[in-house]
């Protein structure tokens, strides 16, 4: 059976119409199966990039010090004060 003459039928989704080349290469991701290892992949990389940065985010709060710029540009550290406290 020729990929022409099959009828379609519903739920073959995208790939059973008829699309450009150029379509089916920019939207690759429409005209392929899902590949499971890549997504679990995908999702572990995303979600330790996001627990990263909150773990950054998070210790970054609880600096005791700071690194600020002098006038002659060198970087210095230097300790956390409120002005609130006396």
């Amino acid at each position: 059976m020729n990929k022409k003459d099959r009828k379609v039928e519903p739920g073959d989704g995208l790939r059973s119409l008829k699309s450009t080349m150029l379509f089916r290469a920019v939207n690759y991701e429409l005209y392929i199966r899902p590949n499971k290892m890549v997504m679990m992949f995908g999702a572990i990389a995303i979600f330790s990039c996001v627990g990263y940065i909150i773990y950054m985010r998070y210790n970054s709060n609880n600096a005791k010090y700071y690194s600020a710029i002098t006038s002659d540009g060198s970087v210095e550290f230097k300790k956390k004060t409120s002005k609130w406290t006396v």
